[in-house]
């Protein structure tokens, strides 16, 4: 899994590793269960940068595009999710607005939890909440890293 970095943060390049949202199967496959499908026939925003959290988003199949946006409304960060990709957990576990806006491509397949749906889960089975932990702590020290 590569770096993928369009935008750059001042005159320093944001290289950004898409891999830190991604689950491992188990817990792809227990969150999918307690999901529903979010239709893509079109291209989709899923959420956006400031609105805040409802749910949790994951990227099964397709293109889901992430981004970041300065105070002047310029991207200063731009990259390509992955399959397997948790998206809005952040915001969602700390209850506070998405930090990123995420558009999906016409035909991704794309599976949605509610965060009711998701608060249940966290607390039905501890090993995956665990796990959804890690996700969280890998896409934080992805973000430390592209800092510096």
């Amino acid at each position: 899994m590569g770096y993928l970095s369009q935008f750059s943060q001042g005159s320093v390049p944001v290289h950004f590793d898409p891999s830190a949202f991604v689950a491992d199967n188990e817990l792809v496959e227990a969150l999918e269960k307690r999901s529903l499908p979010f239709p893509c026939g079109k291209d989709q925003v899923l959420f956006r940068q400031g609105d805040p959290p409802t749910g949790l988003y994951l990227l099964r199949e397709g293109r889901v595009t992430l981004s970041i946006d300065g105070a002047a409304g310029e991207a200063i960060l731009c990259m390509v999710a992955t399959p397997g990709s948790l998206l809005g957990l952040p915001g969602l576990l700390g209850n506070q607005p998405y930090s990123m806006t995420a558009r999906a491509d016409q035909g991704a397949q794309v599976r949605y939890i509610s965060g009711a749906e998701f608060r249940a889960f966290m607390q039905s089975d501890p090993q995956l909440a665990l796990k959804i932990l890690q996700v969280l702590a890998a896409e934080v020290r992805t973000a430390r890293r592209a800092l510096y």
